[in-house]
């Protein structure tokens, strides 16, 4: 059998659960599509799906089973992906104590494709996630194909609910620009990404 799709209802439950929890990638969209429009948050998103596509592609190509036995890589990648991310909550802090609130900031609006990319590329969790998660769902399919099947799912199906994350920012963007909301977001944001860097070391 090519493909299982016997596998994929109860893959899709387990989708929705993991899509649905918020992380890091639907606080960025938040920020960006709310501070910088639908653009800045679209390429945001189009960042964090190729990093995505290329973690989940060694998956299905076996690297990422390669590099998973090697923990000086993923430990390296845990680093750089901590002190990213350390970064962008230390600079929206420094944005927070200086009062700056404009529509677009150091953070947020000049590359959002890079940040969102970033982001992602230097997190293993994403690889690791694909490792665990996928081949759980290969059921009497072929490896390669099921695990093509399943992560062009869950990629897209991802993608799209954070695509609604991004338009229902933009939407309300105008509505809650405020200096309040916008400084309520940013501490937020800093905070979720600060713990985000610290639970990657720890």
């Amino acid at each position: 059998m090519y493909f299982d799709f016997g596998q994929v209802p109860a893959f899709l439950i387990a989708c929705a659960v993991v899509i649905v929890t918020p992380g890091v990638d639907a606080f960025l969209l938040l920020r960006t599509s709310m501070r910088s429009g639908t653009r800045a948050g679209l390429l945001a998103l189009a960042g964090i799906h190729t990093a995505a596509a290329v973690q989940v592609g060694l998956v299905i190509s076996g690297l990422g089973v390669v590099l998973a036995r090697y923990p000086m890589v993923l430990t390296a990648l845990r680093w750089i992906g901590a002190a990213y991310l350390l970064y962008l909550a230390v600079t929206i802090a420094r944005g927070l104590l200086r009062r700056t609130d404009g529509p677009a900031d150091e953070v947020v609006g000049e590359r959002p494709f890079r940040q969102g990319f970033l982001t992602n590329i230097t997190n293993p969790k994403m690889l690791l996630f694909s490792l665990a998660f996928l081949p759980q769902f290969i059921g009497a399919g072929q490896p390669a194909a099921q695990l093509t099947l399943l992560a062009v799912v869950f990629l897209g199906l991802a993608a799209a609910w954070e695509l609604l994350i991004v338009l229902a920012a933009s939407r309300v963007a105008g509505r809650l620009h405020r200096p309040g909301v916008t400084t309520a977001l940013d501490a937020v944001c800093a905070a979720v990404f600060l713990t985000m860097s610290v639970g990657l070391v720890v």
